[in-house]
């Protein structure tokens, strides 16, 4: 053969299809996360408070094991209502911060540190690609400490209470499973753009922290120098739970409405995919 002949040619064969590609990544991000002790001590703890609550619904629903116990305070403590999947959401929401810090800095921080980015992004995948299947591996893993466990709940209650519960308390399941999706993505976000910016893992992880940290101690300065409270928009903890209260029909806090929290968190949200997006290229020229 003529060696002309020998060139580039445009590959003509089959393709796998686009989520298939996608999917890809997470599945060996998963398998690597799921091999990690630290994770699977992480996942083991975070599953104590859903058995204790578990325990409070069934107890709950049994009024002959504490009928003789107490009067009617009794009776308002031992129900499940907003205020019971308020606690269990602030709860499984630090669970959740945690599991991110832990697994977050490991998806792409060890991609650009190693200039893997080139090799990803000479595949049919582009940025958007690249970001959706780091981004699946937090969803997955941070699913199991907050929507997994409210499924649960959510079934053991419907199961003792019956049909009418349901039926009279569906706004506590659009608030619970909305709620953690709202704090799962902003979580997620927080978590690559810290591996995205920081290459070292434990640095990352303490990044990831901090971000909530530092940003509940600025809320509260600027509260008690400027004597507001529209500082509690940006704590996302403060924010996120004002917007759980709202979509449960509770009554909400004092400072800013959950609107505004809301409009607050997805402007940090953007920001971040902004700047990830930003750092995440293919080439870098180096002055």
């Amino acid at each position: 053969m003529a060696v002309y002949k020998r060139g580039y040619q445009r590959y003509e064969g089959g393709r796998t299809s686009h989520w298939n590609r996608i999917l890809v990544m997470p599945r060996f991000s998963w398998q690597r996360l799921m091999g990690m002790k630290v994770t699977i001590v992480v996942l083991a703890v975070s599953m104590v408070w859903p058995l204790m609550c578990a325990a409070f619904i069934y107890v709950a629903n049994h009024a002959e094991l504490w009928q003789g116990l107490g009067g009617g305070g009794l009776s308002n403590f031992l129900s499940i209502d907003g205020r019971f999947f308020e606690v269990f959401m602030n709860a499984q929401a630090v669970f959740a911060t945690i599991l991110a810090a832990i697994a977050g800095p490991g998806l792409i921080a060890p991609d650009l540190a190693n200039n893997a980015l080139p090799l990803y992004f000479s595949r049919p995948l582009t940025r958007s690609d690249y970001i959706l299947s780091r981004l699946i591996v937090l969803l997955g893993m941070l699913s199991l400490v907050t929507l997994a466990p409210a499924l649960l709940l959510f079934v053991m209650q419907v199961g003792l209470a019956g049909w009418d519960w349901l039926a009279g308390h569906w706004i506590y399941a659009w608030g619970v499973f909305g709620g953690f999706a709202l704090w799962i993505a902003l979580v997620s976000v927080v978590a690559m753009a810290c591996s995205a910016y920081v290459k070292w893992r434990v640095i990352a992880g303490a990044l990831v922290l901090g971000f909530f940290t530092v940003l509940s101690g600025a809320a509260s300065m600027i509260n008690a120098v400027f004597r507001v409270d529209w500082g509690r928009a940006i704590n996302p903890a403060m924010a996120m739970n004002q917007i759980w209260r709202t979509m449960m029909a509770m009554e909400p806090l004092d400072g800013p409405t959950a609107v505004e929290c809301a409009v607050v968190m997805c402007s940090m949200g953007v920001v971040l995919l902004l700047a990830l997006s930003r750092k995440l290229r293919p080439v870098e020229v180096v002055k």
